[in-house]
């Protein structure tokens, strides 16, 4: 596929430009606009969202965006080396993209932003989990955003989606599916980009539940999780003694055996081991 709408293969962009990626800002750029299309679609019908992409490079992802119909896509870029690249895809697609220089974890892009709004990005390596904790722990909920659609190493994909006695599943998996049903769109092979990375990646997509799948204290069972995860091979009464003096009761009452490991606790007995906890500190 040399093109989806009239602009040059992205290979011919990146030389023009001279756009070789930057391992510093965890650039892997994706070259094939099959690709960028199918992730484009993911979200389904985007004729009516505005979309936020971070990191779009040279513009693969963006231009896929813009030819599935999305209304307007806000493109946060940190590298300026990429900006005439994408001025170019703006030209083809007059009023409907806008690009912001500058670093994502910096930008609130809600100013540029009108909803329905979807997140859709080929995320740079080396920020991608931090943007997400941040998509995932708003001040409130629902979110400003209607889904992610986001692109990881597959291993990162593995602990978003993963299920308790998994070896992935972790604080990003208790997090991420406590407030979204998560499932993994799609696996990309290392040659799909430039350079290729060492490992698969993957598109996770995300959509927000309406409320938290249990009722739940946030930065409790943030807490909780934490501490549970930061020393997974021990058990949880080890673990957990810092959270609360009386752990090993409180364990037990929301159904956790104290010499259990974080690793095969669900979502639900973690959630309630929070509202106890949060019950003893209110009492």
């Amino acid at each position: 596929m040399a093109a989806i709408d009239g602009l040059p293969p992205l290979r011919e962009v990146i030389a023009t430009h001279e756009l070789a990626a930057k391992k510093s800002l965890g650039q892997n750029f994706l070259l094939d606009l099959n690709l960028t299309a199918r992730i484009a679609r993911v979200p389904g019908d985007l004729s009516g969202a505005d979309v936020l992409e971070v990191g779009p490079g040279p513009g693969g992802l963006t231009r896929g965006l813009l030819a599935e119909g999305a209304r307007r896509v806000l493109a946060i870029e940190k590298d300026a080396r990429c900006l005439p690249a994408l001025a170019e895809i703006g030209a083809a697609y007059p009023g409907r993209l806008h690009v912001l220089e500058g670093d994502a974890l910096e930008i609130d892009p809600l100013a540029h932003l009108t909803g329905p709004i979807h997140v859709v990005a080929n995320l740079p390596y080396n920020v991608g989990t931090e943007l997400l904790i941040r998509w995932l722990t708003p001040a409130a909920w629902p979110p400003y955003w209607s889904s992610l659609t986001l692109m990881f190493q597959r291993e990162v994909a593995e602990r978003i989606v993963a299920q308790p006695g998994d070896k992935h599943y972790g604080r990003l998996a208790v997090l991420a599916q406590w407030k979204c049903e998560v499932r993994i769109a799609l696996t990309l092979p290392p040659e799909a980009f430039s350079p290729p990375p060492k490992v698969r990646s993957a598109v996770v997509h995300l959509r927000p539940r309406p409320e938290p799948l249990y009722p739940a204290d946030p930065d409790i069972l943030s807490r909780v999780v934490a501490a549970g995860f930061n020393q997974r091979r021990k058990m949880l009464r080890a673990s957990l003694k810092g959270i609360a003096p009386n752990i090993e009761a409180l364990l037990e009452e929301a159904g956790i055996a104290p010499t259990d490991r974080a690793e095969r606790i669900d979502i639900a007995r973690f959630a309630a081991l929070a509202r106890l906890v949060a019950a003893q500190r209110a009492g």
